[in-house]
């Protein structure tokens, strides 16, 4: 029996990112920058107003205050887009509003709330520094800057500063495209009523739902055909169009027997047992022309989900250029005990709480039934155990990792 560590090596032995694109802007977020974006010009491109008031020389209101009022004349007015050059010559002041270009010679501006003025006249009640309220050249960006460097994250202000810079692409590590594809002669379609011995087809959904909460551009194929030649066509298929293939179904048995003699053509699936529960029976391999990493899940949809999470989803973060493929963890205190299978890793479903000094409580979901599909969705951590420990007492210390987060 093959340990965590070492399937999960292999898996990512066989992982290979995906060549950088360029993108619209519009198309990045969510991704990682590939290439260092240098700023051409800087930012703002010209001295603006950073509030509504009277752009004025610093030197000519020094000394203003309440008790020591000064007034100029008001020689103009500046909105946001004004391409009129406009030069204020000493003593004079002019109305500008947020984000209009200051005259030349002005360096700062007087809020309006510290000044009291009409169209041609305003008397300032205190003294302004040079540079005050003023949102001066460069200050932001300078010709020469990265602006958004190589394995940057690209959230909305990396989008807003990439438009800023005047970039309407950027090279970004592509989501991975993954095709997720059930089999299983007792397999029916959400959309029909299953029949005796029929069950609702689950694992394309979920595991679809998983792989697009991973990051990835999922298509999920539905049910394969259960005639072993229409089966390899379509697989043949996915594999020219996917950085990776998840299929769900029988791991062991006459069914795997089934679609690993079906796809041997494309190469070989590596079925193994793996040190966990559950999700213990898995395979995967690096299948076609292209050795994209094909992975066969268990049946079971909680056992397919926890497979994916402890094994496909590490694996898709990698393509995604991600430095640490792995969700965060923390370490948590038990509100039971049980007991743990020596020998395997535990994946348990558990609900993370804080006790009111903020210490983290894990309270264990489900039992050991694996089949239990409600528990999983009411988990918001996965427990882990390791695989020396037999029992777990009431308040031990456990580590956690997150699942996907919850509005």
């Amino acid at each position: 029996m093959r340990s965590v560590t070492e399937q999960l090596e292999r898996v990512l032995s066989g992982v290979v990112m995906p060549p950088p694109v360029r993108v619209a802007i519009s198309e990045a977020q969510g991704l990682l920058c590939a290439e260092e974006v240098v700023a051409s010009a800087a930012l703002p491109s010209f001295d603006q107003a950073a509030v509504d008031g009277f752009a004025v020389r610093s030197v000519d209101v020094a000394g203003a205050s309440p008790v020591r009022p000064l007034t100029f004349p008001v020689v103009g007015e500046l909105e946001p887009g004004s391409r009129t050059p406009h030069r204020l010559q000493p003593q004079q002041a002019v109305f500008v509003r947020t984000g209009a270009p200051l005259p030349t010679v002005a360096d700062a501006v007087v809020p309006l709330g510290e000044a009291q003025g009409s169209a041609a006249r305003v008397t300032v009640t205190r003294s302004v520094a040079s540079g005050q309220y003023v949102r001066r050249t460069g200050e932001d960006v300078l010709p020469g800057d990265i602006a958004v460097r190589s394995g940057a994250f690209i959230g909305a202000a990396q989008v807003g500063l990439l438009a800023a810079v005047g970039k309407d692409k950027v090279l970004v590590h592509p989501r991975p495209r993954v095709s997720v594809i059930s089999f299983g002669e007792e397999l029916v379609d959400v959309s029909r009523s299953p029949g005796p011995g029929q069950v609702t087809d689950v694992n394309s959904f979920a595991l679809a739902a998983a792989a697009r909460d991973a990051g990835a551009d999922v298509t999920r194929v539905g049910i394969a055909p259960g005639d072993p030649r229409r089966l390899l066509e379509l697989i043949e298929a996915r594999l020219l169009v996917s950085e990776a293939v998840v299929l769900a179904g029988a791991v062991g048995g006459h069914a795997a027997d089934v679609v690993a003699e079906t796809i041997s053509e494309l190469g070989e699936l590596d079925f193994t047992r793996v040190a966990m529960q559950p999700g213990s029976a898995q395979a995967f391999g690096l299948l076609g022309r292209d050795k994209v990493p094909v992975f066969l899940l268990p049946s079971n949809p909680v056992s397919a989900l926890v497979v994916f999470e402890v094994m496909v989803r590490p694996a898709l973060r990698v393509m995604l250029g991600r430095r640490n493929p792995y969700r965060r963890t923390v370490t948590a205190r038990t509100l039971e005990s049980f007991e743990s299978p020596v020998g395997r890793r535990q994946f348990l479903r558990g609900q993370l709480l804080r006790d009111e000094r903020d210490q983290f409580l894990v309270h264990i979901l489900g039992g050991s039934g694996t089949h239990l599909l409600a528990s999983l969705a009411e988990a918001n951590c996965l427990v882990l155990i390791d695989e020396k420990t037999s029992t777990v007492p009431v308040g031990s210390e456990v580590t956690v990792s997150f699942l996907a987060q919850r509005a």
